[in-house]
């Protein structure tokens, strides 16, 4: 079809059909050697240029027709939207060649369409429907199509504009951007938006089905994805926000408007601006600091960074549309990292010295993220000439103050809900977002104790800028004082009582009331105070031992008395069992004997007639024989069982 050669003025694309080209077409550097009939078939311009040219050669005359000829061989369009590229597929499709159209160049299509007045009226299905057609049915049902077709609409205005392509563009995307938080939220289920076509996907990945063991759910995360596979809005939506941090700043600042005029969450829109600063503005995180850098020079070359101006700009943008500072984070995972862009946006705010109104949103919302900040995030340098400390320490008592006051409005109005509904009694303050704001500031205090430049004065009025509550022990603030005196060796006494004094000696623990007994550095006052009260721990350790001694020993007496009770009155059942089991047997036992004592006195009865029998024969005389010669003389006794005694037989 074509081929393109090298010339004096640039490049050359030339149609070969196998005619003699009579026309050439210039757009740019490019030459287009082309034939007229194709070209004044679909486009009305074109048609038109070259019967102007037609009629001027004709009005001319014979003696110059050599040099009108060659001026009508050559057309200039400067003005064509999209360039040679565009205007090459125009020309292929004059030719009746397949044209590729995509998300990308359909804006640019269209408007090289509408400049060369390709349309239904001139000639049926010509490239001014085609592209209509294209755009409206395939671009703007999708997504991220619709985000490639408005990137591409920055080089083309006014006519992107006039054309109403940039307005259907930012419609299709809120709108898309709405249904996609919509989904996720209610359903839970990832939605995703590919292809050039519409491709809502509410299927559960087989990554993030949670993995049951015995029937249990093991909280293991698998290939980085939570086994509940519960999605938020946000990470449904962080695949489309990186493809919305490609538009420019006008044509973004145009799509964040209409999503918070049509009430988009704001979760998506703070995640978005998060999203586009970082993309925009180099350095805004600490922790990917390397891989920003790297990032960075990969991509310079092809998107050069911002000036300092337009960052400014640009960052203002993104500080002036974030969402309200009571907007609350699902996950502490993402408040972290929402905290830590947070101040980076704040530390490049003063980098670039932008607005105070600017910075005051920004600390304000920081004030609201306060316990998902950590100790890096809150050390930030001093750019101003103007502070002598080599870490500014105002930004964090203005930090504070907003957070005590955004503290107060919420237990303002946990007592106005208590009062409505007196059966509930919801907590008035955060405790655990206290505490961790009083660990945070003692951490910070213990790390800029040591800059020599620290007033005095500063030192207490950041110490006691929270409140008793926010510290249970007061440890980590007595770091911090003894790193400051360290520090600080030529301090006089008062300031070092009134260092000593942001302090309570009363809540310091006996581990830390020792070290302070033994520190030199402590001022005289400070350490009896501490002797003082570390005694009074002592005396009240004591006595709780004791006490907890005497109820663990009144405890076991109650339990010993009860067990013995217990113990007695399932003693006396079983006593009274086994009594009735004991009369059985010895009522067994004397009708036994009562039958062998029965047998004795038959024995006895039959023993004594023999005796008798036995006195009677002849055999007495023999028996006193034997009797005399032994020397003793037997009675004879009988034992009846009926007498209580052993009676004497009668004589004979």
């Amino acid at each position: 079809m074509a081929a393109k050669k090298a010339c004096s003025s640039g490049q050359a694309w030339f149609c070969t059909t196998g005619l003699p080209t009579d026309i050439v077409i210039e757009v740019g550097e490019m030459s287009f050697h082309l034939h007229k009939f194709p070209l004044m078939s679909k486009s009305r311009k074109l048609h038109q240029l070259i019967a102007e040219r037609h009629q001027n050669n004709a009005a001319g005359g014979e003696e110059d027709e050599i040099e009108v000829d060659e001026d009508f061989q050559h057309i200039a369009l400067p003005d064509c939207p999209g360039g040679a590229e565009i205007f090459e597929a125009a020309a292929k499709f004059c030719y009746g060649v397949k044209v590729e159209i995509t998300a990308s160049n359909v804006a640019a299509v269209r408007c090289a369409a509408e400049y060369l007045e390709m349309e239904e009226e001139f000639a049926e299905e010509n490239l001014v429907a085609k592209t209509e057609r294209f755009f409206a049915k395939s671009v703007l049902r999708s997504l991220r199509d619709s985000i490639k077709a408005l990137k591409a609409c920055e080089n083309l205005l006014p006519m992107a504009e006039d054309l109403g392509l940039v307005q259907r563009c930012v419609d299709s995307i809120t709108a898309h951007a709405s249904a996609a938080a919509d989904v996720s939220s209610l359903f839970d289920w990832p939605v995703s938006y590919g292809g050039s076509r519409r491709t809502v996907t509410t299927k559960l990945s087989q990554s993030a089905v949670p993995t049951l063991r015995n029937g249990v759910d093991d909280g293991i995360q698998r290939n980085g994805v939570r086994s509940s596979g519960v999605t938020s809005a946000l990470a449904v939506a962080d695949s489309w926000f990186e493809d919305l941090a490609t538009l420019g700043l006008p044509f973004y600042k145009r799509v964040i408007t209409a999503m918070k005029d049509k009430d988009l969450s704001a979760e998506v829109i703070e995640g978005s601006l998060i999203s586009y600063a970082k993309r925009s503005i180099p350095g805004l995180s600490r922790s990917n600091h390397h891989q920003t850098s790297t990032k960075t020079a990969a991509s310079a070359a092809s998107h050069p960074l911002p000036s300092e101006e337009e960052q400014k700009e640009l960052l203002e943008t993104v500080i002036s549309n974030l969402p309200d500072s009571n907007k609350k984070i699902n996950s502490s995972s993402s408040g972290k990292v929402t905290t830590r862009i947070l101040f980076g946006l704040l530390r490049t705010a003063n980098i670039l010295r932008a607005s105070v109104d600017s910075r005051s949103v920004l600390e304000r919302k920081i004030a609201s993220h306060l316990e998902h900040a950590t100790l890096d995030d809150l050390l930030m340098p001093s750019y101003s000439y103007l502070v002598e400390t080599l870490y500014d320490v105002d930004y964090i008592e203005r930090i504070i103050s907003y957070f005590l006051e955004e503290m107060e409005a919420t237990a303002a109005t946990a007592d106005s809900a208590k009062d409505d509904n007196e059966d509930e009694s919801p907590m008035c303050v955060d405790k655990n977002k206290l505490l961790m704001a009083g660990k945070l500031v003692d951490s910070f205090l213990s790390e800029i104790a040591s800059d020599a430049n620290l007033k005095p004065d500063k030192f207490c009025d950041l110490a006691l800028a929270l409140p008793d509550s926010a510290r249970v022990f007061d440890d980590g603030l007595y770091r911090a004082v003894d790193v400051y005196l360290k520090a600080h060796p030529r301090m006089s006494d008062e300031e070092r009582e009134r260092v000593c004094g942001a302090m309570d000696c009363q809540k310091l623990t006996l581990e830390a009331c020792t070290h302070a007994a033994q520190n030199e550095r402590l001022p005289l006052r400070t350490v009896v105070q501490v002797l003082f009260f570390e005694q009074l721990q002592l005396r009240r350790a004591i006595a709780g031992t004791l006490m907890a001694t005497a109820a663990s020993e009144d405890e076991e007496d109650e339990g010993t008395l009860a067990s013995a009770m217990e113990e007695k009155r399932e003693t006396g059942t079983w006593r009274i069992s086994s009594a009735i089991r004991e009369n059985q047997v010895l009522r067994l036992d004397m009708d036994s004997m009562r039958s062998r004592v029965q047998g004795l006195e038959r024995e006895c009865s039959s023993l004594r007639k023999a005796i008798e029998r036995m006195d009677r024969g002849p055999a007495s005389s023999s028996r006193g024989k034997l009797v005399r010669r032994l020397g003793c003389k037997f009675g004879t006794q009988v034992c009846v069982s009926h007498h209580g005694a052993v009676v004497r037989p009668r004589k004979s």
